[in-house]
């Protein structure tokens, strides 16, 4: 990501926008038989090999201090930078989201700048829903320590930062939520994939199978076997899904992911929706504002938060 976000020029490349089209339901439910149990089984102990990386190191940009500050939260690959949005200071705990932007979700950028409604990658609807906002950066991105792992390492770096944000004194604890768009919607259902932290996910355009993205992508930085893509391709992990998870995509956008994922998912706990004549970007607005307004309604023990497909579509034509 880069201080341009506004412009879309964080989202992928327009060359790999659209994935491959869906292969063989022959593959899928072979896909679906591996022999581990969960996402964290399969990962349990795996060292994956990394590329030779160059990337430029670039700070983290200032915001502006009414609406965001720079912390750094802990994680394996040591101390990570984040934009967190202000505290409300009225002594009361809030919900808040973790935001995985697109592009290159290592790294973090302008996220305050006002966005046109067509293509608001900033998520601000839930920070001027009076939610509390995180937006981290992981392994390898800005000038953090690691390296990129390309949908793996990050899965860890997006639960330590929810458990640096669960401390917080204006934060409650159970009502801590997870969404991305894009590339980070593709990382936000693996995260999914792997632990119940949240408690609900929202998964914005992402991709089933990460070969989609492309081995020029620069978003794959590591040696490209079988094993190392489907530990980092969230269709091969749907059953491990616990949380509630829902995952949107424009019917102009990155549909053919989601509709290859939407039909072979057994899971009642990730559901998809289509939201018609809508491209990869446009879905965001309408879409966060509406989960927002849910959010402030979710306060039991347990989420209440549930869309149907007309409904998001009506809210997305208003």
């Amino acid at each position: 990501m880069s201080s341009t976000l506004q412009h879309g020029k964080c989202a992928l490349p327009s060359d790999i926008q659209t994935p491959v089209t869906a292969k063989s339901s022959e593959t899928y439910q072979k896909a679906q038989s591996e022999p581990f149990a969960s996402l964290a089984d399969a990962r349990r102990g795996f060292k994956t090999t990394l590329l030779p990386q160059k990337d430029a190191q670039q700070p983290v940009d200032q915001a502006p201090p009414n609406l965001f500050q720079i912390i750094k939260y802990p994680a394996s690959s040591g101390e990570l930078s984040a934009y967190l949005s202000a505290s409300p200071g009225d002594g009361q705990k809030h919900p808040a989201i973790i935001w995985i932007t697109g592009g290159d979700c290592n790294s973090i950028g302008d996220v305050w700048t006002p966005a046109p409604r067509s293509n608001d990658q900033t998520a601000a609807a839930f920070r001027k829903a009076g939610m509390v906002m995180m937006f981290p950066s992981l392994r390898g991105g800005n000038d953090n320590p690691g390296d990129k792992e390309g949908f793996f390492g990050e899965v860890d770096d997006v639960i330590a930062a929810a458990s640096y944000l669960q401390k917080l004194s204006f934060v409650d604890p159970k009502r801590i939520y997870l969404g991305g768009h894009s590339t980070g919607g593709t990382l936000a259902l693996l995260v999914a994939e792997y632990s119940n932290r949240f408690r609900s996910v929202f998964s914005f355009g992402p991709v089933g199978d990460i070969s989609s993205y492309g081995a020029n992508s620069g978003f794959l930085p590591f040696n490209m076997t079988l094993r190392e893509m489907k530990l980092r391709s969230p269709i091969y992990w749907l059953s491990s899904i616990k949380s509630p998870v829902w995952v949107f995509e424009g019917t102009e956008g990155n549909i053919d992911s989601l509709r290859a994922m939407a039909k072979i998912s057994t899971n009642p706990n990730v559901r998809f929706i289509e939201i018609k004549r809508a491209n990869h970007f446009a879905i965001l607005a309408p879409t966060n504002e509406l989960i927002a307004r849910k959010v402030l309604q979710d306060t039991g023990d347990v989420t209440n938060i549930s869309f149907s497909e007309d409904e998001v579509n009506r809210n997305f034509m208003q």
